[in-house]
């Protein structure tokens, strides 16, 4: 007689919930999220009148068999949500592609404005491993003449040759000549330094030119989009996408002199000029800036407007955890020693809540950000007119769906004088219960595969 085969727990959840008679509609409300990894569950109602007050739609989740309605968390960290982080990323590509070339209200011209991708980079608070390469080939990560020793009685070098994917890059050779505070303060300051490089460019331009600042105005207008990206050794730095425009914006082009050579110069010369005092000194920006011109096409010196799209929307979903810490906040100082996070990290962590005791760091929320590493700045920002807004991209998504949903229903368009929406919401829970974490990496996994397929076939067919 054979055995039976046995299930681990999660097999056994996932089919029992499929047992369940309010299953199927689950389902629906699941692959409405997107296959989201932890949704919001809301109760509540809605009903929709016209403007005789004629009942056209009535919704009431005391209706549903699950008594719920589940909406997508919209989380944008890949590492808590990949359903909602696709959305975002796929929604910041095309904000960035947008303002390269234009579409969804910006004009195509905008392509032919001077633009670059900028990177700013954190200064040195002490030596860290390394990958480094050559032509394709791995180089030793920072091989010194005669063994050097630090006071500390480590060695001030390393000759391995580390891997992008070893655990030991980013990592410090020695923790005590490590500058942890200055590090942790850098990371507090940096989306003030990035305020006072976009306030001070500006000024720059127009010294560079001979000419004040108002009448710079009048023929320049400087346009931008960034992200920040933390690096191994979990200091964050910052890629942008600045352009030229004139002074009305995307749809008005610079004036001749306006060039990307004059841009570049322009940026490194702000950048060494920035500084924001802290009770100990001054943070500046680091010395390894890059600024490369930004083309349509890949085969010019420079870098694709495809490929900056692409990279600044990969790292808007990603956030300190690729620096080997956590991506929820740390409550109390007692958990630190428990986390799941490279000892780097901790020292960092563990700097935060030391700094935060100071009667001159105090007005530094640093135990909150913690788990940031003291990085408390938004991940992703832009100028007003650099292009449109991700709230345009997510109404112009709920448009189209409530469009779909009157279509099915057979209701008519609704117009502001025909129809009033009256709802009312409360909060019932969030996150998947026993069984249904499988079923929606299930519709997760078959929706992306369904948007990748049709990726593919739209680059081998645009037309």
């Amino acid at each position: 007689m054979s055995e039976r085969p046995s299930f681990s727990a999660d097999i056994v959840a996932a089919a029992q919930r499929a047992e369940m008679p309010d299953f199927p509609r689950w389902q629906q409300m699941v692959r409405a999220t997107g296959g989201c990894a932890q949704p919001i569950r809301l109760q509540g109602w809605r009903f929709t009148f016209n403007s005789g007050l004629e009942v056209l739609d009535v919704y009431r989740t005391a209706d549903e068999p699950t008594g719920y309605l589940l909406t997508a968390c919209g989380n944008r960290r890949a590492s808590r949500c990949p359903a909602c982080s696709e959305v975002y990323r796929d929604d910041t590509y095309h904000l960035i592609l947008c303002g390269l070339r234009g579409g969804k209200g910006v004009p195509e011209d905008v392509n032919g404005h001077p633009r670059v991708f900028a990177t700013f980079t954190a200064p040195s608070f002490g030596a860290v491993h390394a990958h480094r390469d050559r032509d394709g080939k791995t180089l030793p990560c920072r091989p010194r003449r005669d063994n050097p020793i630090c006071e500390h009685g480590r060695p001030e070098g390393c000759g391995a040759r580390h891997e992008r994917d070893d655990p030991q890059v980013g990592q410090p050779l020695c923790v005590d000549c490590y500058d942890y505070q200055g590090a942790v303060l850098w990371n507090a300051h940096a989306g003030e330094l990035w305020r006072r490089l976009t306030q001070g460019l500006p000024a720059v331009f127009a010294r560079l030119l001979g000419v004040s600042r108002a009448a710079l105005r009048r023929h320049l207008r400087l346009s931008y989009a960034k992200v920040a990206e933390y690096q191994a050794r979990g200091l964050v730095h910052f890629h942008a996408v600045i352009r030229l425009d004139g002074p009305d914006g995307p749809g008005d082009p610079p004036p001749d002199w306006a060039t990307v050579p004059l841009l570049d110069l322009a940026l490194r010369e702000a950048a060494g000029q920035i500084a924001v005092p802290v009770p100990d000194g001054a943070l500046k920006w680091g010395d390894q800036i890059d600024v490369r011109p930004v083309y349509i096409a890949a085969d010019l010196e420079g870098m694709s407007d495809q490929r900056v799209a692409s990279y600044v929307a990969k790292y808007a979903t990603k956030g300190a955890e690729s620096a080997g810490t956590v991506d929820r906040p740390i409550r109390h100082a007692s958990a630190i020693a428990c986390l799941d996070v490279t000892e780097h990290a901790r020292r960092m962590i563990y700097t935060c809540f030391s700094l935060a005791t100071l009667p001159q760091y105090r007005d530094l929320p640093l135990r909150q950000w913690a788990h940031m590493l003291g990085y408390r700045g938004h991940f992703s920002t832009k100028s007003r007119l650099y292009s449109i807004t991700l709230g345009d991209l997510r109404q112009a998504r709920a448009d189209h769906r409530a469009k779909e949903a009157r279509e099915s229903l057979g209701l008519p368009v609704p117009t502001d004088r025909e129809t009033v929406t009256v709802q009312e919401w409360r909060f019932a829970g969030s996150g998947h219960r026993n069984g249904e974490h499988f079923w929606a990496e299930y519709a997760r996994q078959r929706i992306a595969t369904a948007r990748r397929i049709a990726r593919e076939r739209k680059e081998q067919d645009p037309a």
